[in-house]
């Protein structure tokens, strides 16, 4: 990528080189404007202040070796100002590396920590490693989790890295499993959600997931039981096969088993019951991962639970 003379104060012309063909505009801006808040950039995008080729154009179009990108002025942090994160936070995200090598790191991410800023967070796992590897200037997160999922997160530290498993993601190469501890007694024969998902806006403006059959996008998700607590609720594996927001929460209650704590989607009077024992948080994780490895060989990960959910899981099967 390189940068031509800016034609007023503020305006960036951007040169797209061939490493970054394919790449949605949106995440070349984000990678790009790091600092700027994630609402800004999407807002600019909606209002047609970025041009490509002196042309208007969606957040998902995807851009080609040789394309000019018009920026309009937005204020940039400088590299030397990032923003402060506590010394705890990042000691908790250094530990919770459980693969590194010169080109990757995958963490067993906690709880309630947001994946990158935004939605009135300046901060997330993303902005945390920008400051926990200051040498590597290509961070990258590699897919997402929602903020209250647990579980393995791949960040690549080099652009080939991401390249090559993004192409894996986008075929069947990675397999990713979750636990997810769900209302009710998961019936065996359950064992594929194939159910078209669509987006839409509630009133208080909240974005939900919902089943839209006609409109919607194919969405399959594999289950398999993995423990059973009577009728109360079950432990099951869900194995997403496409990789839609809030996917496995809203299959989960698809399939009249929605998952503890789960605030948008759940059974509150389930979801508190689960509290009650005390599990205060949402009872989905990322457990297992299998990547092909860009040589040809595979990584096989896998990630505990938090005491607080193994406590809580301990405590269903305690003998009443």
């Amino acid at each position: 990528m390189t940068t031509t003379t800016p034609p007023t104060p503020g305006v960036q012309l951007l040169e797209v080189s061939p490493e970054y063909a394919g790449q949605r505009i949106d995440n070349f801006l984000l990678a790009r404007l790091k600092g700027v808040p994630k609402t800004l950039i999407y807002r600019i995008l909606r209002k047609g202040e970025v041009r490509v080729n002196k042309g208007r154009i969606k957040p998902e179009y995807k851009l080609q070796a040789g394309d000019i990108v018009r920026v309009p002025p937005v204020r940039v942090p400088e590299r030397d100002e990032p923003v402060p994160l506590a010394q705890g936070l990042l000691q908790r995200l250094e530990a919770s590396i459980v693969f590194e090598d010169k080109a990757l790191i995958v963490i067993n991410k906690p709880c309630g920590i947001a994946v990158h800023g935004g939605s009135g967070l300046n901060y997330g796992v993303i902005e945390a490693f920008r400051q926990l590897r200051p040498d590597c200037k290509e961070l990258e997160l590699v897919h997402r989790l929602d903020r209250d999922t647990s579980g393995l997160l791949m960040i690549a530290k080099k652009r080939s890295m991401l390249r090559h498993l993004h192409t894996a993601l986008r075929g069947d190469g990675v397999d990713k499993r979750y636990m997810a501890l769900v209302r009710g007694n998961w019936a065996s024969s359950i064992k594929q959600v194939r159910a078209a998902l669509g987006k839409s806006n509630l009133r208080s403006g909240e974005r939900m997931v919902e089943v839209d059959e006609e409109e919607g996008k194919e969405s399959v998700t594999v289950f398999k039981v993995l423990r059973r607590f009577g009728d109360f609720a079950t432990l099951v594996e869900a194995r997403p096969i496409t990789g839609r927001t809030h996917q496995i929460r809203v299959h989960t209650l698809h399939a009249g088993h929605c998952i503890a704590g789960d605030t948008k989607y759940g059974d509150d009077d389930f979801s508190k019951e689960i509290r009650d024992l005390g599990g205060k948080r949402l009872f989905l994780h990322a457990y297992m991962l299998t990547v092909p490895l860009p040589d040809g060989g595979e990584l096989k990960l896998q990630a505990p639970v938090d005491d607080m959910w193994a406590k809580t899981v301990e405590r269903l099967s305690a003998p009443i």
